[in-house]
Formats: structure tokens, sequence, C-alpha cells
């Protein structure tokens, strides 16, 4: 891993890119129980639209983080699951929500001082 924070191509800024979309840590967290359709996905997740998360669900895929199961059914039926490499971010994941539950009530009151 480079130190250089200034290089274009450094590893850590596509790992902070990948978990700095919101929708993307709470779609690969909802999905580390298994297969998912969009529809339970929503549901699930609340306060996403539709377009949102097929755009997320996009993404997580060109990723390499997701794959999309489609079924010749009548209805055709879609399903979401993550990826061996998506299952390596469970754990980065969860330390940040660990360090959240800690830490956000002093984060939140830093920004009642600053007056956001």
């Amino acid at each position: 891993m480079t130190t250089d924070a200034r290089l274009a191509d450094c590893r850590a800024r596509l790992a902070f890119d990948l978990l700095s979309n919101t929708w993307n840590a709470v779609l690969i967290w909802v999905l580390r129980d298994g297969p998912a359709r969009p529809g339970d996905l929503r549901e699930r997740i609340g306060g996403i639209s539709p377009k949102v998360l097929t755009e997320t669900l996009r993404r997580l895929e060109f990723n390499g983080l997701v794959t999309r199961n489609a079924y010749a059914e009548a209805p055709p039926r879609v399903e979401y699951e993550l990826t061996a490499l998506g299952r390596t971010l469970l754990g980065p994941i969860e330390a940040f929500g660990a360090w959240a539950f800690e830490h956000g009530d002093e984060v939140m009151a830093a920004q009642e001082r600053q007056g956001r």
C-alpha cells in the first residue's frame, strides 16, 4: 500500500470510493444474509428509490461486489447476492458501524456546536 495520498491510482482511494457512497455499504450489509430480490431490498432498507437502488446495484456489479442472477420464469425473477469479493467488505463495514455507534453522539454534538 502506498502512503502517498496524492497518487491518482492509490488503492486506498479505491476502497474509500467504494464505501463513500452511502447506498453501497448499506446494500452490501443488507445482502450479507444471502440473495435478495430488488423489492425485498427496498423494503429492508427503506428510503431508497427504485432508480437509486438499480444504479447502486449496477455499480456494485460493475465493481465485482455483487452478482445478478436472472431466472427465466413467468414472471421473470432477478436476485442479487454478494460475491466472495463483496463479502470481504463486511468486516470493514461492521468496523465503521461500530465506530459510528461508539462515537456518533460526539460527532452530532460537534455538528450542533458548529450550527449544522
